[in-house]
């Protein structure tokens, strides 16, 4: 999977934002709320078709938030939102950040354990936190 900056703007970004807000009220969810300027967005690409999205909102100059993390269903089960993650928290170290927070719905089990098996660990503030460190 190849994956790659995209403008906010981008119409393949644009649909799959879509689609995920679509499966978010299907699942009995609100929307993905939107979020203010900075963040940057990433898409993955599978066969030339963008399949997942992700983007990394600051907050401040240590914390940021992971937004808008999705998979297209048929190509789940093959890592991709793993290594989307990974693509994220390493945007997040380039800019500076430490912390990493996100809020993810009790009703979507798979990106609960996600979450859970690359270290976030739930906080009731926040959702999911995690602290990135650069390697030493």
């Amino acid at each position: 999977m190849l994956i790659e900056a995209r403008p906010v703007d981008d119409a393949e970004l644009g649909t799959l934002i879509t689609a995920l807000q679509r499966e978010l009220r299907e699942a009995g969810g609100g929307l993905d709320p939107t979020f203010g300027d900075g963040a940057q967005h990433l898409v993955g690409v599978v066969d030339g078709r963008a399949v997942a999205c992700g983007a990394l909102q600051p907050l401040d100059k240590q914390v940021g938030a992971i937004r808008r993390m999705y998979v297209r269903p048929a190509f789940r089960g093959r890592g991709i939102a793993r290594q989307m993650l990974a693509a994220l928290e390493e945007m997040a170290l380039d800019a500076g950040h430490v912390v990493l927070r996100l809020e993810a719905a009790v009703y979507l089990p798979a990106a609960l354990a996600l979450l859970r098996s690359a270290g976030y660990g739930e906080t009731p503030a926040h959702g999911f936190e995690k602290r990135i460190l650069v390697a030493a």
